[in-house]
């Protein structure tokens, strides 16, 4: 998946958490305030379409429903894979500052000790 702008970011959260929709119910998730342009979001939309975020699902009357082909944990997972690589990728520089900012609690701590766990567990295990 190619990287997505903030935009682009904003438009793929209001069909994850709308499903399908059109290009002008997508314009009119955002907030009134700052909303962009339909222009603007058309563009935004047919460019996610060549970077294979989003597809036409259907069509009504004129206008197209679109509705996202990546997930939100996939763009998630691309977005902090490429802030990491600001840290040669690395995760203590980052953890270090959560920790420091009090972002990270002892919860998320051992959240993540439980998920390394079951991770460790999966590759050990014989196929």
């Amino acid at each position: 998946m190619r990287k997505l702008s903030k935009l682009e970011l904003r438009v793929m959260e209001a069909l994850w958490s709308r499903g399908a929709l059109s290009i002008r119910e997508i314009q009119e998730s955002f907030p009134e305030r700052g909303r962009p342009a339909y222009t603007t979001v058309q563009t935004t939309v047919y460019r996610l379409e060549e970077k294979r975020a989003v597809r036409r699902a259907k069509k009504i009357s004129n206008a197209h429903i679109f509705e996202p082909t990546v997930s939100r944990a996939m763009a998630h997972r691309r977005l902090i894979d490429d802030f990491l690589a600001l840290f040669g990728g690395r995760a203590q520089p980052v953890m270090a500052h959560l920790v420091a900012s009090g972002k990270l609690t002892l919860d998320d701590i051992q959240e993540a000790e439980k998920t390394l766990r079951e991770l460790k567990t999966k590759k050990e295990a014989p196929e």
